[in-house]
C-alpha cells in the first residue's frame, strides 16, 4: 500500500509538472498578440469566453487551439467537459493547441488539458458560410486536430473547416463502475470523448457566426474512429439537433457492450493495481477493479496519465482490445445501430478499396519478412499479404460503406451517398511505392488536404500528377457542394445518386490517371457473403498459411465478425 500512496504523491506531483509545461496550452498563459489601441482586425475575433487572434497563411484565415472546454485533468478527468475558464486579454490563437494526452511510436505526449480547436476560413468578406466540423482518427487512442489542414480547402471554396481535439484512451473512454457517480447519465456512459465531440459542436453552433459561419449549416465529418464516432452520433440522443450534415470517411459501425468492456478494462489495469501493492495477484486486482467503490475510484484519478495511455496500444482496430463507444443507453442506445432512432440528416460515406493493405501490412505476422525485404523477394510470403490484403480490403470497404447503408436503410429518412476512391491500384499511374498499398485507409487525405505530408513516406510522388491534381479538385468539389447543400451535384460534376438498396449503380467511383480524373456510379461487383466463398476456395495459398492468416492477422478486426464465426477464430469479447 506504501507503494500505491508514493504513485499517488508521483501523480499529483506530475500533474502539476503537466498543467506547467510549455506543451499544455491553458488559455490565461499563452502569449497575448499586440495590437494597437483601437485598431481592428479581422485577424481578431469574439468568443463567447474571450477574443482570440488568428493567423493570414496565403488566402486563408486560421486560428488554432481555441478552447473549447475546460481543464479535464486533476478532478476533472473523467468528467463532462465545462465552458472553458474566459480570458479578459486577446488570446494568440497563432500557434497549435496543446494535443491530448496519447501514447505513440514516439512514447508519450500531450496534455490532459487540450479540449481546442482549430478554425480556418477564406480570407474574404464572405459570410453565413457552410461549417464542416472535423474529427480526426487513430482508433480514438491517438491523433491530432492538425491531422488534415483546412488550408488546400477553404482556398478554393467559400467554407469554414473547423478540426478538433479531444480526449483519448482510457482517458476518452472508460466504463468502469468506479468512474460513474450517478450524477449525470451521460458523464456516467464512459464516452468521454464523445461529450468533448458534442462540446465541440455546442461550442461551434454558439460561436461561428462571429467567424463568418452559418451556425445553421454544420457537417460533421470524422476519419477512421472520427467516422465511426460521427456513425455514433446518428444514433445518439445527445447529437440530435447538433448538425445539419454527416460525412464518415472510412468509418463504419461499431459499438462495444459495456459489460464485456468493463472486463476488458480491468484485464489492462490489474497489471498496474499489483506493480502498486494494491492487490496481491492480477485476479484480485481484476476484481477489485470491477468494483464501484470510491477507493477504486481514487486509485484511478490517482494514476500518472502517462500510465494509462500507454495501455491497450495494440489495439489495431480491434475493439476486443481497447472498446470504446459503449451502449451505456444514454449516450449510445442499448440497441446500438439496430435503433430505429437515427438523426437522419444527408450522409456521405466513403471507402478506398485497399482499406485493410497498411494493417495488413505493418501487422506483427509479417514483421520479419518486412525487415528482410523478403515481402516483396519471397513469392510464397508475397502470395500471403497478397490473400490478406486483398480480402481484408474487400470486407474493410464493404464495412466502411455498403454494410452501413444497408443496416441503416430501413430506419435512415435522409439521403445516404455513397463513394469509393480507386485511386493508388496502377502502378503506371501512382508508381510502385504506393501500388504496393493501393487505395490505402487516408487515401482521400491528400485530395482534401493537398498540403497534407502524412502518406508520403508511403506514397512518394502519386499526388504531384496533374492527374491526381484534378482528382484532388473533383473530390474537394463534391464535399463543398454536399457541406453546402446536404446534396453532393453541382455543376460540372457528374450526376451522384443517392444510395438505394437495390439500385443497379449506388456508388460513386473516383479514379485518375497521370493526366485526367473521372466519375462515374457503379456498384460493388462483391458482397460480404461473396468474399467469404472467394477466401474459402482461394488455394493461392497453402491450408495452413490461410488457417494461420485468417486466425493472427484478419480475425477480431471492425470488419471481421462473420468471418471469424465461419473459421473458429471469436474472441470471447466478440461473441
Amino acid at each position: 500500500m506504501r507503494k500505491y500512496l508514493a504513485r499517488m504523491k508521483g501523480a499529483w506531483f506530475g500533474a502539476l509538472i503537466l498543467l506547467l509545461c510549455a506543451c499544455d496550452h491553458p488559455a490565461e498563459t499563452r502569449a497575448t498578440p499586440q495590437n494597437p489601441a483601437g485598431e481592428t482586425s479581422p485577424l481578431v475575433r469574439e468568443t463567447h469566453s474571450g477574443s482570440v487572434q488568428g493567423k493570414a497563411q496565403g488566402n486563408v484565415l486560421v486560428w488554432l487551439g481555441i478552447p473549447y472546454g475546460g481543464d479535464t485533468s486533476g478532478a476533472a478527468r473523467w468528467t463532462a467537459p465545462v465552458d472553458p475558464q474566459p480570458w479578459s486579454e486577446v488570446l494568440d490563437a497563432t500557434t497549435s493547441g496543446a494535443v491530448a494526452l496519447q501514447s505513440g511510436s514516439g512514447g508519450v505526449s500531450g496534455s490532459e488539458n487540450a479540449l481546442n480547436l482549430d478554425i480556418y476560413r477564406p480570407n474574404n468578406d464572405a459570410k453565413n458560410l457552410p461549417v464542416m466540423v472535423y474529427v480526426h482518427g487513430g482508433n480514438n487512442q491517438t491523433g491530432l486536430s492538425e491531422e488534415i489542414s483546412g488550408v488546400s480547402f477553404v482556398e478554393r471554396h467559400n467554407a469554414i473547416v473547423v478540426s478538433v481535439n479531444y480526449r483519448l484512451g482510457p482517458l476518452g473512454f472508460n466504463p468502469l463502475p468506479a468512474l460513474k457517480t450517478g450524477n449525470d447519465a451521460a458523464e456516467d456512459s464512459g464516452n468521454y470523448a464523445l461529450l468533448d465531440i458534442n462540446k465541440a459542436l455546442e461550442w461551434v453552433k454558439a460561436n461561428i457566426e462571429q467567424f463568418g459561419g452559418d451556425a445553421g449549416n454544420i457537417t460533421v465529418a470524422g476519419f477512421s474512429a472520427g467516422g465511426r464516432d460521427v456513425m455514433a452520433m446518428l444514433i445518439s440522443p445527445l447529437f440530435n439537433g447538433k448538425f445539419e450534415k454527416a460525412i464518415s470517411f472510412s468509418g463504419g459501425m461499431t459499438v462495444a457492450d459495456e459489460a464485456k468492456s468493463q472486463q476488458v478494462f480491468a484485464q489492462a489495469l490489474a497489471p498496474l493495481v499489483v506493480e502498486d501493492g494494491v492487490k496481491a495477484n492480477l485476479e484480485q486486482a481484476r476484481a477489485w477493479l470491477l468494483t464501484p467503490g470510491s477507493d477504486v475510484r481514487d486509485y484511478l484519478y490517482a494514476l500518472a496519465g502517462e500510465r494509462l495511455v500507454a495501455l491497450m496500444g495494440n489495439a489495431s482496430i480491434r475493439m476486443s482490445v481497447f472498446p470504446h463507444l459503449y451502449n451505456d443507453g444514454y449516450v449510445i442506445p442499448k440497441e446500438g445501430f439496430d435503433s430505429a432512432n437515427y438523426n437522419s440528416v444527408p450522409l456521405l460515406m466513403l471507402s478506398g478499396e485497399q482499406e485493410f493493405s497498411l494493417f495488413s501490412r505493418f501487422d506483427r505476422y509479417f514483421s520479419s519478412a518486412i525487415a528482410d525485404g523478403s515481402i516483396n523477394s519471397d513469392e510464397n510470403v508475397s502470395k500471403q499479404y497478397d490473400f490478406v490484403n486483398h480480402y481484408g480490403g474487400q470486407l474493410y470497404s464493404l464495412f466502411n460503406l455498403q454494410d452501413s447503408a444497408q443496416k441503416m436503410a430501413a430506419n435512415y429518412h435522409a439521403p445516404i451517398y455513397g463513394m469509393e476512391i480507386l485511386f493508388g491500384e496502377d502502378s503506371a499511374v501512382v508508381g510502385e511505392k504506393m501500388a504496393v498499398f493501393g487505395s490505402f485507409h487516408g487515401v482521400f487525405v491528400p485530395l482534401l488536404d493537398t498540403d497534407s505530408q502524412n502518406y508520403t513516406g508511403l506514397v512518394g510522388d502519386a499526388y504531384a500528377s496533374d492527374g491526381a491534381k484534378k482528382l484532388s479538385a473533383l473530390f474537394q468539389d463534391y464535399i463543398y457542394a454536399f457541406i453546402a447543400s446536404g446534396d453532393p451535384n453541382g455543376e460540372g460534376l457528374t450526376a451522384w445518386a443517392a444510395w438505394q438498396p437495390q439500385a443497379e449503380e449506388n456508388i460513386l467511383f473516383l479514379d485518375a490517371d497521370t493526366t485526367t480524373a473521372r466519375a462515374f456510379m457503379g456498384k460493388k461487383a462483391f458482397s460480404y457473403e461473396s468474399v467469404l466463398e472467394s477466401i474459402e476456395a482461394d488455394d493461392s495459398i497453402s491450408a495452413e498459411q490461410k488457417t494461420a492468416l485468417l486466425a493472427q492477422v484478419m480475425s477480431g478486426r471492425w470488419f471481421s465478425k462473420a468471418l471469424d464465426e465461419k473459421y473458429g477464430n471469436l474472441s470471447e469479447f466478440d461473441r
